[in-house]
């Protein structure tokens, strides 16, 4: 048997026990589940939690790589002793608690496979990484590093970058490069914020970097939380496989829009014209709304008087005041200055009773605090206010809001965001995407909003400054991963800087990179999507495919649009991989009925998120952002330029469609394509 042959055996033999020993810990995990018990009812509860969670973490998909690298250490490099490590996507134990089978990817002796090197070899002799088909090992390759001068090409590493996609997003833990692995691993003190082209990997790094965090600071954040925040549902349910594939569960993920409803309670039944949106989205708002709702104090227009027994004790107006002005100078919340004020009133009053000759305590003072004439006097101070109720009054009471956006609105601004037609109640009202960050941000004027240990922020650059804020308020005393591109900022309220967008998180601090080398997209795609980049993105670096193949691309200008269009996905449905086809959005009808009359199944990418179970899915060009696919048919890219408010966001928009191509991208247009693209 030859040798490369005999060791493939051996490896294969490693993977059979390795899956064996995963079988038993889920086993082991599944008998304790049927028995856990704790010492009362929450115990239980938090028991059975935690071992549906262990349980959900040894899930083995066959036809997943159960490990992808070994390392092995040596002693003669500066390691304790020789060691033979597997890395993979969780530890693997050997039977009776052994020495692992398979190590952690974020183990701290897993790093060297993403970032050791010749002449930095970091104690590591050989690095081996191995090829799979459809969980089978079908091969291997061995890096030397310590006597390689340079680094080699990787087929295999070539191969997993290029593999086509089926379904919703994979993880890349095979495949992170060294300078992705640096952010991944950052510690969750520092907060970052990826400046990524196309390609390059960013939505992957911010997903991996949740699972490295709940890792490596579990205990924390398990009680703080992670959270990934995402454009849109159809985004979410693309990438929402990875986090579970990787071994981790407890990481939650939402919409800004779904943020801010859940938060208020409110479901978005509105849009807003675009000047509207602009100015609820604008970060002068936080301040009209803080002066709305602390313009709700009053001055003392009398004594507090409160009778207690055969006495009348009195408070004077000027000391009220002056609690309610020591009160707002401590910064404190609203609601939390409205419920401190009954006790500093209480406290003047045993102050006058203990002048009298009385000793009272602090029942005495608490009885106080909760007496009528107290809470009446209070409340008249320091009114209950609604969050809702008050952004519904400054969208429809004209001269309510003229006092609060005084000097900072004008009149014509002011007239912008006024409803057209005023509801009477909150819950009848059409809120929008905009107004529920409004209600949001006045809700935090009121009370403090919880913070979470970690939160990451993905196709960052659309987000308003108040939606900005509404997820920094998420995390206050945590950190945060930032990732987007500049180049890919479509809406109308997109950020104009990275340093603008972390002020308004309220992270200011973090550290800004950039990635520009592609390992998704072609050379030949990038390429020709980049000469859109002078106009719609002239600061940023080009970015370039590190990737040997150049891809395939296809312009087609005909004269016979709909069947020129169903012979590109009909070709591309005839090579291996996903299918994406991106389309002005009005004209979704229309290739809906040319693709059914084709007899191609395909989903449709929209409303709803779909179930990724079509290998050709027909893309709206407003929601390809952040979805990709081996074969993409761009339709009449000059309609969807035209379909933006203005020509920038509109070749912005183009940029992003034609960048979704894995491995091939076919142009179709009977319209001249943008002079940009041409130029």
């Amino acid at each position: 048997m030859p040798e490369s042959h005999e060791a493939l055996e051996q490896e294969r033999r490693h993977l059979g026990e390795s899956r064996a020993a995963l079988r038993r810990m889920r086993d082991h995990a599944a008998s304790l589940e049927g028995h856990g018990a704790g010492a009362d009812r929450v115990s239980t509860e938090h028991l059975k939690q935690v071992l549906h969670r262990r349980m959900k973490s040894l899930e083995d998909d066959p036809t997943v790589p159960l490990f992808f690298g070994r390392l092995d250490y040596d002693a003669r490099l500066g390691a304790d002793h020789d060691e033979r490590l597997y890395v993979g996507r969780r530890h693997v134990t050997g039977e009776s608690g052994g020495d692992p089978l398979v190590i952690d990817w974020r183990a701290p002796m897993s790093l060297p496979f993403y970032r050791a090197k010749p002449g930095d070899p970091m104690r590591v002799r050989l690095r081996r990484r191995f090829g799979f088909q459809s969980g089978e090992l079908t091969a291997f390759e061995d890096e030397e590093l310590a006597e390689q001068q340079t680094a080699r090409h990787s087929e295999i590493l070539e191969a997993e970058i290029e593999r086509p996609r089926t379904g919703p997003m994979r993880d890349i833990v095979a495949t992170i490069q060294p300078d992705q692995d640096v952010i991944v691993r950052a510690d969750l003190s520092h907060s970052l914020c990826i400046q990524g082209a196309p390609g390059t990997g960013k939505t992957a790094v911010g997903l991996h970097r949740a699972a490295y965090l709940l890792y490596a600071h579990r205990d924390q954040l398990s009680r703080s939380g992670v959270q990934v925040i995402g454009p849109n549902d159809n985004f979410l349910s693309y990438i929402g496989d990875v986090l579970p594939a990787l071994g981790e569960i407890d990481a939650t993920q939402a919409t800004v829009a779904s943020l801010v409803s859940q938060a208020t309670g409110f479901v978005i039944t509105g849009t807003d014209p675009v000047p509207a949106a602009l100015i609820k989205g604008d970060a002068r708002m936080a301040e009209v709304i803080k002066r709305a709702v602390w313009g709700h104090l009053v001055a003392a227009t009398g004594p507090l008087v409160v009778p207690r027994g055969a006495h009348q004790w009195r408070v004077a107006a000027y000391l009220a005041d002056e609690m309610v002005d020591e009160l707002r100078r401590r910064g404190v919340r609203y609601s939390a200055g409205r419920a401190m004020l009954p006790q500093r009133l209480a406290h003047q009053v045993l102050i006058r009773m203990e002048a009298a000759g009385d000793s009272p305590d602090d029942r005495v003072q608490n009885a106080v605090a909760r007496s009528k004439p107290v809470k009446a006097y209070a409340d008249a101070l320091w009114p209950a206010v609604d969050p809702a109720k008050l952004i519904l009054r400054l969208l429809t009471d004209a001269e309510f809001l003229a006092g609060a956006a005084d000097g900072l609105l004008d009149a014509g601004e002011q007239q912008l965001i006024l409803m057209a037609k005023p509801a009477r109640t909150p819950k009848s009202a059409k809120w929008t995407l905009a107004d529920l960050a409004l209600i949001d941000e006045a809700a935090d004027q009121l009370n403090r909003t919880p913070s979470l240990g970690h939160v990451i922020i993905d196709e960052a650059q659309d987000l308003s400054a108040m939606q900005l804020r509404a997820i920094g308020r998420r995390a206050t005393t945590g950190s945060v991963t930032v990732l987007g591109d500049l180049a890919q900022a479509t809406t109308p309220w997109a950020t104009r800087s990275w340093q603008e967008s972390l002020t308004h998180l309220g992270h200011p601090e973090a550290e800004i990179s950039e990635l520009v080398e592609g390992f998704r997209v072609p050379g030949s795609v990038i390429e020709f999507a980049a000469r859109l980049l002078p106009k719609i993105a002239p600061a940023l670096t080009p970015p370039r495919s590190v990737r040997r193949s150049r891809g395939d691309l296809e312009l087609l200008q005909t004269d016979d649009p709909d069947g020129t269009v169903i012979k590109s996905v009909v070709a591309a449905a005839g090579r291996e991989g996903t299918v994406g086809v991106i389309v002005p959005d009005a004209t979704i009808p229309r290739l809906r009925e040319l693709l059914e009359q084709a007899g191609i199944r395909y989903d449709l990418l929209g409303d709803v998120p779909p179930a990724f179970e079509t290998r050709v899915d027909l893309v709206p060009a407003t929601v390809a952002k952040g979805l990709e696919f081996d074969h993409v048919v761009v339709f009449e890219p000059a309609g969807i330029v035209a379909a933006e408010p203005d020509r920038v966001t509109g070749l912005r928009r183009l940029y992003v469609c034609l960048t979704r191509a894995v491995t091939s991208l076919a142009v179709v247009h009977a319209e001249p394509l943008p002079a940009e693209l041409t130029g």
